[in-house]
């Protein structure tokens, strides 16, 4: 049973000064928080959301984000003008996008479903997430979590 009503699809979003504006034309295949050093300092906050889509179903609407972050591999991008962290494409994975939650104009309320380097997190810091993990998600498990999020979260 899901936690909120279905938003429409798509969605729309953008950044804290509206230059950047970005649509998603699917449902997630699965949200998280990361509790990693590397997002709380690009966050500012205990820990980063995410809710990750097929690229296809991703696009920019109007602006031109530019890449910040450690300017390596995993390319995250921000929006020029007022330097909100609005997306990411991870590293070796171009079939996906990592939105962050927070840009969409109607973020969902539900707990995030993963919780990944909890071993990094703040001791006060929870996310009631339905999986925690010391680090990311080990690759075997990632279809059956997959599959248990789109049957028991279908909103976006």
């Amino acid at each position: 049973m899901s936690l909120q009503p279905a938003a429409s699809i798509p969605a729309e979003g953008g950044c804290r000064c509206g230059r950047l504006r970005l649509r998603v034309t699917g449902k997630p295949l699965f949200t998280a928080a990361c509790h990693c050093r590397g997002c709380q300092k690009m966050s500012a906050s205990a820990f980063s959301l995410t809710s990750c889509y097929a690229a296809g179903q991703f696009e920019i609407v109007t602006g031109e984000p530019v890449i910040g972050g450690l300017h390596g591999a995993t390319r995250h991008y921000f929006c020029p003008h007022c330097l909100s962290w609005a997306f990411t494409r991870p590293e070796g994975m171009e079939e996906i996008v990592n939105l962050r939650t927070m840009m969409l104009d109607d973020p969902p309320r539900a707990p995030p479903f993963l919780e990944t380097f909890t071993s990094e997190a703040l001791p006060w810091a929870k996310t009631g997430a339905t999986h925690s993990f010391e680090a990311f998600p080990p690759m075997e498990r990632f279809q059956a979590l997959l599959a248990e999020f789109a049957q028991d979260r279908p909103a976006i």
